[in-house]
């Protein structure tokens, strides 16, 4: 029963997270309410395993999770740079 609210916590918290996304004052505020929308998305996922005893669910949170970071990442080089495929050049090449 526990787990049960848990989980509904997640998603209200989740809920807020999206509504922050989408009012969210600055491009980076939005960026930021993502990337806690699949923390919050790793942590159903994980809960959601546990209830229904399938702790194969872990393995599936945690490769989640490495994707949401990774994204979160190339999002935020993206809006700095403009581009993927090049970091920072040095003056003069």
């Amino acid at each position: 029963m526990i787990l049960v609210a848990t989980a509904a916590a997640i998603l209200v918290v989740m809920a807020m997270t999206l509504a922050r996304a989408l009012l969210g004052p600055s491009l980076f505020d939005r960026v930021l309410a993502v990337n806690s929308f699949g923390t919050a998305t790793v942590l159903l996922i994980a809960v959601l395993g546990f209830v229904g005893a399938r702790p194969d669910f872990m393995d599936i949170a945690l490769l989640y999770a490495l994707i949401n970071f990774i994204g979160t990442l190339a999002v935020l080089k993206f809006l700095r740079f403009g581009d993927l495929g090049h970091g920072e050049r040095e003056p003069g090449l």
